[in-house]
């Protein structure tokens, strides 16, 4: 292992089932297991999988003037972003947005955890809980607020796909009142006993934990945060709650095709040192009604209200499962160089029937339908395009036509209400 790079409390048991390691943000962690990426990346769409993800960061804010210090640093309007029509963030709701600098370039994408009235927990990219707690503290102000950076202090797991429900059953205490009234992007418990919704959740035997909707694989799921002691030993009840349902750990490698087939980004790779606009993910912007402005200021707000020279960030999808390396490079119709490929994956779950893309889980898919997988992901380019456009990817070994697409795997299942996943 190379000096300097951490390891999570799953290491060792990542090791022993023989994980192919690798270092990712300063964190030596499984790309995939003896089952591989192709398996993994299938058991979340079909049954489950269990992910390592302590090597997240989380950043912690309190105080009476915690809601304006994440009002002026994060991009989401946390006084009109929960649901349909657009709510307050309250205590048990989440929300995903982005900090960026004054030029308006994303500095990390986060979710917005609010604990109690006062009280927030902050989820970054790993490495980056310093950063964004340096962020924080330089725009505070005289503002009353607390910022704690609890890096490698909090274990954290994702159960993700269709069977996780009904395997979390078998491991909670009160499964049916945790489970219940449960939304996408809601939470329930804490594992700090100083919180007020602290041992609101525990697992059977007595663990408290923190339960939360969310995942970064676009299918049903949640993650699980915890004392960090306490990973070994909830892996293991998950397992082995599963082995009937079809659960296998998965890595990394299958976290990035699933992640990639759900049109989610990768902070640093297809949200960086840029302008955060004209991409998939304009959610997580607090535009007005008719998206002429924004409903609030922040930082970097006026930089991309402004922008004398935008870029355009889109998702494709490609014809078979080949894909390029990185670097390389988006080719018009024409042969003109446009960009720059920012990732480029394959979701093995989805294939082309006459023309149009079905999931292995597709409703409607045909009876002889089985998926060989598509290339997918994004690239940055100097011109606008269109849904349905033909582009070209280019590295030093192939090019390859791919589509420009506002969406990739069909049939999702992140939002399916909890009611539905465990009858």
């Amino acid at each position: 292992m190379e000096d300097n790079v951490k390891t999570t409390r799953l290491h060792d048991w990542h090791v022993e089932q023989g994980a192919n390691m690798a270092n990712f943000g300063g964190y030596e962690m499984p790309l995939w297991y003896p089952a591989g990426a192709r398996a993994e990346h299938l058991a979340v769409i079909s049954n489950a999988g269990l992910f390592d993800t302590s090597h997240m960061a989380m950043v912690t804010v309190s105080g009476n003037g915690a809601i304006d210090l994440l009002q002026r640093c994060f991009t989401k309007d946390l006084h009109t972003c929960v649901g349909l029509k657009k709510g307050p963030l309250k205590p048990g709701r989440c929300v995903y947005g982005v900090f960026l600098n004054e030029s308006g370039e994303t500095i990390d994408d986060a979710i917005i955890y609010q604990v109690d009235d006062i009280s927030y927990l902050i989820v970054v990219n790993a490495g980056m809980g310093s950063a964004i707690a340096r962020h924080l503290d330089t725009h505070r102000g005289d503002q009353d607020v607390e910022i704690g950076d609890l890096t490698d202090h909090v274990g954290k797991m994702d159960i993700q796909g269709p069977e996780s429900a009904r395997i979390l059953k078998q491991v909670l205490a009160d499964a049916d009142n945790v489970l219940v009234a449960m939304p996408y992007f809601s939470f329930k418990g804490h594992f700090d006993k100083s919180s007020p919704l602290a041992d609101t959740v525990k697992l059977s035997d007595g663990t408290p934990i923190l339960l939360s909707r969310t995942g970064y694989t676009g299918e049903f799921g949640f993650e699980l945060f915890m004392d960090p002691g306490d990973m070994v030993k909830v892996w293991s009840m998950l397992l082995d709650a599963g082995k009937a349902s079809g659960i296998i750990p998965c890595g990394l490698a299958a976290r990035d095709s699933l992640r990639a087939g759900a049109v989610l980004p990768l902070s640093h790779q297809d949200i960086g040192p840029w302008p955060f606009r004209d991409n998939p993910w304009p959610f997580a912007l607090p535009y007005n009604d008719d998206q002429s402005g924004f409903t609030k200021t922040f930082i970097g707000s006026e930089a991309l209200l402004n922008l004398s020279s935008p870029e355009y960030t889109y998702a494709f999808v490609g014809n078979d499962l080949r894909k390029v390396s990185t670097p390389a490079v988006v080719l018009d119709t024409d042969g003109n160089e446009i960009g720059n490929v920012l990732t480029c994956a394959t979701d093995m779950a989805i294939g082309r029937f006459e023309g149009k893309i079905y999931s292995v889980t597709s409703p409607d898919k045909p009876a002889s339908f089985k998926p060989k997988g598509l290339c997918c992901g994004f690239v940055k380019v100097s011109a606008r395009l269109n849904s349905g456009q033909m582009i070209q990817l280019k590295d030093n070994r192939r090019t390859i036509k791919v589509t420009v697409t506002s969406d990739v795997r069909p049939d999702r299942t992140a939002r399916r209400p909890v009611k539905e996943m465990t009858t």
